[in-house]
């Protein structure tokens, strides 16, 4: 799930005008050793928090079916997860910089989530709304300045992004349809005898039984109880 929200966030970026003008949109931590080494225009999109979000934790499931519709397989509910980017731009000078995170954030905050189109894998096949907060409103992760120290570097502008992403569910196997009935045998074992043949209590190709009929055919109806007349006493 965590690469194919990479892959998007790099997606909608780079489509957004920036590829056109020679912009390298990467995933690399902005360290000092590599803002050293960097060359062309650089926006950097740095994972550095992921955390569940509790709220949203559900419980069931649903089933999978084939194209016969029997139950194949089980799939568990899908769990939320916070992820936190930290957004830079890299240029010669500062005004270049500033120019590239002005148009990041100009297409960020256009979106409230991830296109369904710029999807793949498990988040396209789940069909799962993934929220996009591009203006870095209400983040709970360690504040940058935490992370540019621990980076080693020189606190910049920077820009947070945090996306709210399904994991998906584990699946479990389901066992094949039923097709034969629960069969009966019946005998008297503790005198050493050996149980009858047996009798199935549902057939196949066999229509539901009516309301006189058990699965196993006609049931003996029992005479009803006669009447008693007013007046008559219980013995």
């Amino acid at each position: 799930m965590i690469h194919e929200v990479d892959a998007a966030l790099r997606r909608l970026l780079s489509e957004s005008g920036m590829e056109a003008s020679g912009v390298e949109v990467v995933l690399d931590a902005p360290t000092r050793e590599w803002a050293a080494g960097r060359g062309a225009p650089t926006l950097s999109l740095f994972l550095y928090d992921i955390r569940e979000d509790p709220t949203r934790r559900a419980s069931g499931g649903h089933e999978l079916y084939d194209e016969d519709g029997h139950v194949v397989a089980r799939r568990a509910p899908a769990r939320w997860f916070e992820l936190t980017y930290l957004v830079t731009a890299w240029a010669s000078r500062p005004q270049d910089e500033h120019r590239l995170l002005s148009q990041a954030l100009a297409c960020l905050t256009a979106h409230d989530m991830l296109p369904p189109a710029l999807l793949t894998g498990t988040l396209a096949e789940l069909g799962l709304t993934v929220g996009l907060d591009g203006g870095g409103s209400g983040l709970d992760a360690p504040a940058a300045s935490d992370v540019w120290s621990a980076l080693g570097g020189e606190l910049k502008a920077s820009l947070g992004v945090r996306v709210r992403a399904p994991l998906a569910g584990t699946v479990a196997a389901a066992g094949p349809p039923v097709t034969e009935g629960l069969l009966v045998r019946a005998g008297d074992l503790s005198s050493g005898g050996d149980p009858s043949a047996g009798r199935r209590l549902r057939y196949a190709e066999v229509p539901d039984p009516a309301p006189d009929e058990g699965f196993a055919g006609q049931r003996e109806r029992r005479p009803r109880p006669a009447r008693r007349r007013r007046g008559d006493r219980q013995p």
